[in-house]
C-alpha cells in the first residue's frame, strides 16, 4: 500500500489519491510554513486501516520534503501523529501538542 500516487491539488486544496475509482482526500489550508491539515475523506469501498495509515504517511512524507510544519485538525490525523508521537514530532510547530 505504500505506492500511492499521491497529487498535490492546490487549486482545490487537497491532497488526492484514487484507487480503484474512488477518491481520497486530505483537505488542507497552508499558512505561512504550516499546513492544517483538516479534513480526512476516504470512500467507504477503500476504507481500511491500512489505506488511511499509508494515505496519512504520504501527505506527511510530502509535507516534510517541502520543509513544512503540520498542523492537525483533523481528529483523525491528530490520533495517527498521536499514535506516531516519536516519528513525527518534529514536524509539529512549537507550542502545539496532540
Amino acid at each position: 500500500m505504500s505506492n500511492l500516487d499521491l497529487k498535490d491539488n492546490t487549486f482545490l486544496r487537497q491532497y488526492e489519491v484514487c484507487v480503484e475509482g474512488n477518491l481520497a482526500k486530505i483537505e488542507y489550508t497552508a499558512q505561512e510554513k504550516k499546513v492544517f491539515l483538516t479534513k480526512l475523506v476516504i470512500p467507504e469501498q477503500i476504507n481500511t486501516k491500512e489505506f488511511k495509515e499509508a494515505f496519512i504517511r504520504a501527505v506527511l512524507e510530502h509535507i516534510q520534503e517541502q520543509k513544512l510544519r503540520v498542523v492537525p485538525t483533523s481528529p483523525q490525523i491528530a490520533g495517527f501523529l498521536r499514535k506516531h508521537r516519536q516519528q513525527y514530532k518534529e514536524m509539529l510547530p512549537v507550542g502545539i501538542r496532540i
